[in-house]
């Protein structure tokens, strides 16, 4: 193997290594303001084929792993490279199952390779399927909060890499929630789980490469749940980014693909940070229509003048909150409050507040897994005691601004 000229070569270059460095190249300020000049690291395929020729290379990619209108593994098969095997993660390779869906490894009807899932119980890739592999590409499409799952399954994937001593290629793509950071940040380890496994405010402002190099810098891997308060891990992974080009993070990016099953418009991205809580209450986020996340309901609410009955649609809600049963809600007012928060700079908690008021039953509101997305057991108190949005917000600021210092750290892009 050529590692090491290889490394040399890629310092030349200027692409991003383990250790925390700025900026990685030079862009012009018209390149930085232009969203139709962005290259996601997919696409820049001369700086990581010479790294895959000659190896056996798993793949970590679903349906958004594309470059251009071509699926990363079909491209890199075309290559020569010899691809040994697809992991996917939630909603499967072709992003064609619901959320929490129990995902079966298979075998891809075009390749023949194996599906191997790293859903259900197998999250962490198993030693004796991942071990063959002397690399790694991971390329996955984040959305960039904390309760999105493909950053846990990056931090498992890294894991597995260092234990294998196997070199990880992580292809970078833009964060379209990567303006703003919000949200408690997760300190409670009893609240530790695949939907927030590290110490990061729920919207936390990196792209998936960002995040990787935070994982391996901040010493996250080879630790038990107590990364969340300080333990350092014994693991490094052998880590790679390939930087999107001409990217920058205030840019408005719209996906062109959807990144899963109910996450379907720039809208529904948009608003995810917000309404995903209601996942933790009896509020349908609509689940089960043309329009999740983008709306929220129940059966009681006191307004009818708007209404949704969730239906099943097959791999994207096989078994919605409230099928077939007529749900009344909002729409306008959900759009309207995130729109207006993301502005400025923040996630929208006033729709969470408007329907925990509106809730016949308080007492039944808030469910197990609320805390659990909102990393903290603080919020749902603070709701139920009336506190503003400005107030709650305000309960955040320490730890955001000491997250800020942990995040500049790992940055490429301004």
């Amino acid at each position: 193997m050529m590692k090491c000229k290889m490394y040399f070569v890629w310092a030349f270059l200027a692409i991003v290594f383990i250790m925390p460095i700025g900026k990685v190249f030079a862009q012009t300020n018209d390149e930085l303001t232009n969203v139709s000049a962005i290259k996601v690291g997919a696409e820049s395929t001369e700086m990581y084929i010479d790294w895959l020729r000659g190896e056996r290379v798993g793949v970590i990619a679903n349906q958004a792993s594309l470059i251009g209108e071509t699926h990363l593994v079909d491209s890199l098969i075309s290559l020569g490279v010899s691809v040994r095997a697809i992991y996917c993660p939630e909603h499967g390779f072709r992003g064609d199952a619901e959320a929490g869906a129990i995902i079966k490894s298979s075998i891809d009807k075009k390749t023949s390779l194996p599906i191997i899932s790293l859903y259900g119980n197998n999250k962490k890739p198993r030693q004796n399927e991942f071990k063959n592999n002397t690399v790694v590409v991971f390329d996955l499409q984040d959305v960039g909060t904390r309760f999105y799952t493909y950053i846990s399954t990056l931090h498992y994937v890294m894991e597995a890499c260092a234990e294998n001593n196997i070199h990880l290629i992580v292809l970078d793509r833009p964060n379209p929630n990567a303006s703003y950071i919000d949200g408690a940040v997760l300190k409670d380890v009893s609240l530790v789980s695949f939907v927030g496994m590290h110490p990061v405010p729920i919207v936390y402002g990196m792209t998936i490469g960002e995040y990787a190099k935070m994982i391996n810098g901040e010493y996250w891997l080879g630790t038990s749940k107590n990364r969340v308060i300080g333990e350092k891990g014994n693991l490094r992974c052998d880590l790679t980014i390939i930087p999107i080009k001409y990217y920058n993070h205030s840019m408005d990016y719209e996906l062109p693909i959807a990144p899963s099953p109910n996450l379907k418009t720039p809208l529904s991205i948009l608003c995810y940070p917000s309404l995903c809580f209601f996942e933790g209450t009896p509020v349908s986020v609509g689940r089960g229509t043309d329009s999740p996340f983008e709306i929220v309901g129940y059966p009681e609410y006191n307004d009818t003048s708007f209404s949704f009955t969730p239906k099943v649609i097959k791999g994207v809600s096989d078994n919605p909150p409230y099928k077939n049963i007529k749900c009344y809600g909002e729409s306008d007012m959900v759009i309207e409050n995130c729109i207006k928060s993301k502005a400025k700079g923040e996630m929208s908690l006033s729709v969470l507040i408007r329907m925990y008021n509106a809730y016949p039953n308080k007492d039944k509101f808030f469910q197990n897994f609320f805390d659990k997305l909102s990393g903290n057991k603080d919020l749902k108190l603070q709701v139920r005691k009336g506190m503003q949005e400005k107030e709650i917000r305000k309960t955040w600021e320490k730890d955001i601004e000491d997250f800020k210092q942990i995040r500049k750290k790992y940055l490429i892009y301004d």
